[in-house]
């Protein structure tokens, strides 16, 4: 008799905690419902998932119900504050040394974790080499090839313990050699060993910082007996509280911010719309620094306004050059103004042809290759770079 008492009560005792979960979900749920909702994750860089449109079809395929979903991730309320606090419950309780694809390294550093290379991977370094020695091969003298490497390889200290990364430094020994058949090879290990206590790259980002920029435009002068763009001749200013795309990644609970130190410039840059091979319509010409991007997230776009497929940038110096790049150059590309009249500027990812054509008609003196490691070794689009001309 006593077991069915006992049994009833907590029956009766159960049904609040029921009544209350069900009121908690509910009421979340609403809540949710009506949470003011955003087109853009600024932490994340990117835009959010459109409110999926219904069919009958879809949701007989289970589309609908996986966009929709999808949508309901990006807009759940207090997202942001969620993801943060279940990062630092991981670092700290659990000390974790990686967070989506970053490792977390000593004194604040994140880095860009590269333990193997995948077949694909692989496959297209192959191709990536072989079409920069090929297009090399066409313009003896006038090629300069500089590869930046990764924070890694200058900052190796800093990786979390017994971390197992790739050796890049061969892999850069083997790509010099062969790229180096047909071009100026700039090798910036040594220069940036010896400078490593210096601001060389950003902490809470995979880019090198405009220090990091500017000695290895130093070395660039060097090889081409340039004289240097002075700092010491101009007023720089700086930019606090940048999180990069690391910390968007990672959401380290202290991270310690970057800064960006940069020199205003006068010099007009001219974005052009490439509407097919060697024929581009003048889209804005603006200055080469966009300084109200410096007022948003992606800070460091604000560097030739990002990555446009191709741009022209008025210099004060002599002579032209053609830089074929990816981002790392955009904090390089202004100190050339220095020396050279007119600077071009091609970004594979918005430009799909060969670049005989432009050469030949804008008449560039020479080229320069400019990449970092990382994105050399997977980019799809740098096999552009040797495509015949088909033109006549």
């Amino acid at each position: 008799m006593a077991k069915v008492v006992y049994r009833k009560s907590g029956r009766r005792a159960a049904y609040p905690l029921v009544v209350v979960g069900a009121l908690f979900l509910f009421g979340g749920a609403l809540l949710n419902l009506f949470w003011p909702k955003r087109t853009r994750i600024e932490l994340e860089n990117r835009s959010t998932a459109r409110f999926p449109a219904f069919s009958l079809a879809s949701m007989e395929s289970g589309n609908w119900q996986n966009s929709f979903s999808t949508w309901m991730q990006d807009q759940f309320m207090l997202r942001d504050q969620w993801i943060n606090t279940q990062r630092a419950v991981d670092e700290i309780l659990f000390q974790k040394v990686e967070e989506g694809g970053i490792l977390l390294g000593k004194d604040h550093w994140m880095f860009t974790k590269l333990f193997t290379l995948d077949t694909t991977t692989q496959k297209q370094l192959q191709k990536n080499v072989q079409a920069v020695t090929e297009f090399s091969a066409k313009y003896p003298g006038k090629v300069t090839f500089l590869l930046a490497p990764s924070a890694s390889v200058i900052y190796p200290e800093e990786l979390p313990s017994g971390a197992p990364m790739i050796d890049e430094n061969a892999m850069l020994d083997e790509i010099f050699s062969q790229v180096g058949q047909n071009a100026s090879v700039l090798d910036l290990r040594q220069a940036f060993t010896e400078r490593k206590d210096e601001y060389l790259y950003f902490k809470t980002d995979h880019h090198w910082t405009p220090n990091g920029a500017y000695h290895a435009y130093e070395e660039f002068c060097a090889l081409k007996g340039l004289t240097p763009f002075d700092r010491e001749a101009h007023t720089a200013e700086t930019i606090e509280d940048f999180q990069g795309t690391h910390y968007s990644a990672t959401r380290l609970w202290n991270v310690q911010n970057d800064s960006i130190t940069y020199y205003p410039m006068e010099n007009a840059m001219t974005i052009f719309q490439v509407n097919g091979e060697a024929q581009y319509e003048p889209l804005r010409t603006e200055n080469l620094i966009n300084t109200e991007k410096f007022a948003t997230r992606d800070k460091y776009a604000a560097f030739l306004d990002g990555n446009n497929g191709y741009s022209v940038v008025e210099g004060n110096g002599t002579g032209s050059i053609l830089v074929v790049k990816d981002s790392y150059a955009n904090s390089f590309i202004p100190y050339l103004t220095e020396n050279y009249a007119k600077i071009g500027v091609v970004d594979f990812r918005n430009f799909k042809y060969g670049l005989d054509s432009t050469i030949a008609q804008e008449g560039y003196d020479e080229i320069l290759i400019l990449y970092n490691f990382q994105t050399f070794i997977a980019d799809t689009n740098l096999i552009y770079i040797s495509r015949p001309s088909t033109i006549q």
